[in-house]
């Protein structure tokens, strides 16, 4: 059954259209956020304005995006629901969060229990509740979207976390949201959802990060790094290590979020969000002991043909050039990531792993097997 919960019943209200989000160490991220009401609209095309209270659905929100994205949401004036399966805590005190900033929140957060793939259940309790918009931050499949479109035919917009994963493998980048993509890729359920939502007649808006860090991050991707140079280890990087990536702090993908918001340029788009600038995984390794404050890291290069790791992941990053251009989102959205690369890390350091906070516990075995055989070569 479906539980609607909320700590007391006055309804938050509405602010000023300037945003400000904790970053949660005393500092704050600012949004200025500038709509127009736009008279004619395209036939299908409902415009929802950030400038008024909207009930919004986020599909997930308690494990990373969904954590920072609420909170902005919650400080505009909106009415937050977070559909869930409640297997974690709907809101708890993030570090550096403050006490007031905590109970505001918390008292004006909203649950809705469930599983996704009860499709019945689904339509059944959201068109019970009438959603204006959904933030789709979980949605893997496009038959888990279809039955959310389904329950809410007076849907404003949908906006839906992507991946930049579809993109086709290519010898010329950044990756644009023109360029081709790949239907066999690992996240061709997010494409087939992109496809869902053009046939329907939706307004709705994808956004396709790109590699995600910062705080509470479940991904090893920074976590990666910050275990070995804690432990004082040589760093394994495949092959020479000017591979070239790409990173976004969560908390700039959060404003991104928000900056779709009633925003009727961001209608039936697709945006890239990510860091502004591009990294060798060398040069990650490098940054990460920056802001952790450690000292220059000493990397090995090794030839991933040369391992038999079984199913276990030596490294965090695919093996190759992987970038995309954030110039659209720029441009079009008015967007601009707040934190450089070494800044960001260190937020998610100082936040996080520095607090001896981390989701996976460290596991250097497939280091071992790289090392030891250096060593024997050596020898």
């Amino acid at each position: 059954m479906a539980k609607m919960m909320m700590m007391q019943q006055s309804q938050p209200s509405l602010s000023l259209l300037t945003s400000s989000l904790s970053d949660f160490n005393g500092s704050k991220l600012h949004l200025q956020v500038q709509y127009k009401r736009k008279v004619q609209q395209p036939k299908g095309a409902l415009y929802v304005s950030a400038s008024s209270e909207k009930k919004i659905l986020i599909m997930g929100g308690t494990r990373f995006i969904g954590i920072f994205l609420s909170r902005l949401l919650v400080k505009e004036g909106h009415q937050v629901t977070l559909f869930t399966r409640g297997k974690s805590p709907i809101a708890k005190q993030l570090p550096g969060e403050s006490d007031q900033d905590f109970a505001d929140f918390s008292s004006k957060i909203l649950h809705l229990k469930g599983d996704r793939k009860d499709y019945d259940f689904v339509k059944s309790s959201l068109s019970a509740e009438g959603f204006d918009v959904v933030y789709d931050i979980n949605g893997r499949e496009a038959e888990e979207v279809e039955p959310i479109i389904e329950a809410l035919p007076k849907l404003e917009q949908y906006i839906y976390c992507s991946s930049a994963g579809v993109y086709l493998k290519s010898d010329v980048l950044p990756h644009c949201e023109v360029d081709a993509v790949d239907p066999k890729s690992r996240h061709k359920g997010k494409l087939q959802t992109e496809s869902l939502l053009q046939s329907k007649g939706v307004n709705w808006t994808s956004i396709r990060p790109v590699y995600i860090y910062g705080p509470l991050n479940y991904n090893p991707v920074e976590e990666w790094f910050f275990h070995r140079l804690k432990a004082g280890r040589p760093i394994p990087v495949p092959n020479s290590g000017i591979q070239v990536s790409q990173l976004g702090h969560v908390k700039d993908l959060a404003t991104a979020f928000l900056a779709v918001l009633g925003n009727e340029k961001a209608s039936r788009e697709i945006f890239n969000i990510s860091g502004e600038k591009y990294v060798t995984f060398d040069g990650l390794a490098r940054a990460c002991a920056k802001a952790g404050g450690f000292p220059e890291p000493e990397i090995v290069h090794y030839n991933p043909k040369e391992f038999d790791f079984g199913k276990k992941k030596a490294f965090p990053f695919r093996d190759q050039h992987f970038f995309a251009s954030v110039e659209k989102a720029k441009h079009v959205l008015g967007w601009k990531p707040e934190f450089d690369l070494v800044e960001g890390l260190t937020d998610s350091y100082n936040l996080d792993f520095g607090r001896g906070t981390f989701r996976k516990e460290a596991d250097f075995t497939t280091d071992d097997m790289i090392l030891s055989k250096k060593l024997v070569l050596q020898s």
